[in-house]
């Protein structure tokens, strides 16, 4: 199973941008599908997720700017990000729980200008 993200980019301040990952898969195969980032110098942090039943939940860092949500007939996943601060300024990556096993796909790098 692969997990592809894509739509990172240079935004200034308030704009925004859609993320998307595409499973090698279908994804309700997943229990769950999230988004993390990781800022320079920074761990890894979660922003947000969705489970199969399409509950979705977020960082409080995000919440009310950002919208996660997945296309199951194109096996893909998105984040919508709007608002965007420079503390948004991270690599984003998706990630998929797949049985007993959680997959990264690459990260898709996020740049927000003041």
């Amino acid at each position: 199973v692969q997990l592809q993200a894509c739509g990172g980019g240079l935004v200034q301040v308030g704009g925004s941008l859609t993320l998307s990952c595409t499973a090698s898969r279908n994804i309700l195969s997943f229990k769950r599908m999230s988004w993390y980032r990781q800022a320079p110098g920074k761990q890894r942090e979660y922003v947000a997720d969705i489970i199969a039943n399409g509950n979705a939940g977020y960082a409080d860092s995000v919440k009310g700017r950002f919208t996660i949500s997945r296309d199951n007939m194109k096996n893909t996943l998105f984040l919508q990000m709007n608002s965007l601060k420079p503390e948004d300024t991270a690599v984003h990556y998706c990630n998929a729980v797949y049985g007993t096993v959680i997959i990264w796909g690459q990260g898709t790098e996020v740049t927000v200008s003041s």
